[in-house]
């Protein structure tokens, strides 16, 4: 038996993530992706990243200002209620645990800025796509391990781990979607970048070829001046 209920913080939150996966997936695919004709898995890209920063700046912004002037678990405001229901499964979310407040600072003041040059990379097809891409994948891979790398090796006294849904639904599902999307993002930008160093490594042996093969004598041309003298003392033998 489990003792979650389907409260009314519980509808919404639910909701509002479904709605904004969805959101974020017509942005991408229909409008960012026709606009700029991005290849398909550039456009699943860009939905992951749109909500990803509607999730940090929508979500996780306001947390990070709750749990600075108080707490989740003592504020009134309705941006509270998500992480209300959350804190059922993760009680540090409710308190301002300092840790959990340290790393959203960084992931709503530093990640998401990061996300938006990155869906700007993309959209222009800049050089440096990659670079950030690897920064923010890291960064979010760094902060899940330090979510809860901590709270595993201590017992997980925060983790309600004996109910079915908050472990499978709200600690692994809704935390393992930010380890395996930058884990298949890392192995995107290792296969691009193989790529285009295998094209410009061959591009550059083609033209170290050709390269070669101008400074080369014309062999039509040494054959010409090789036949010149016999042509000449020809000339001479007959006069």
């Amino acid at each position: 038996m489990t003792d979650w209920e389907l409260d009314a913080e519980a509808v919404v939150s639910l909701v509002y993530t479904l709605v904004t996966f969805i959101l974020s997936y017509v942005i991408a695919w229909f409008a960012l992706g026709g606009i700029f004709k991005l290849r398909s898995s550039d456009r699943h890209v860009l939905a992951w990243l749109l909500w990803d920063i509607i999730i940090h700046t929508t979500l996780e912004g306001p947390f990070t200002v709750i749990s600075l002037l108080g707490s989740v678990k003592n504020s009134q405001s309705f941006l509270a209620a998500p992480w209300k229901e959350y804190g059922k499964a993760d009680a540090r979310w409710l308190v301002s645990d300092p840790t959990v407040v340290a790393l959203e600072i960084a992931t709503v003041f530093f990640v998401t800025p990061m996300c938006l040059v990155l869906i700007y990379a993309i959209c222009k097809k800049r050089y440096y796509r990659h670079f950030i891409q690897i920064s923010v994948c890291v960064c979010e891979l760094y902060g899940g391990w330090m979510t809860f790398g901590p709270e595993i090796i201590t017992g997980s006294q925060s983790l309600k781990t004996d109910n079915i849904i908050y472990l499978y639904v709200y600690l692994i599902f809704y935390n393992g979607i930010w380890v395996v999307v930058p884990g298949l993002l890392l192995c995107q930008s290792w296969s691009d970048l193989k790529a285009g160093f295998a094209g410009g490594q061959s591009g550059k042996n083609n033209q170290n070829a050709s390269s070669i093969s101008a400074k080369l004598p014309d062999a039509k041309k040494i054959d010409r001046e090789l036949q010149s003298p016999k042509q000449t003392k020809a000339g001479k033998k007959n006069k």
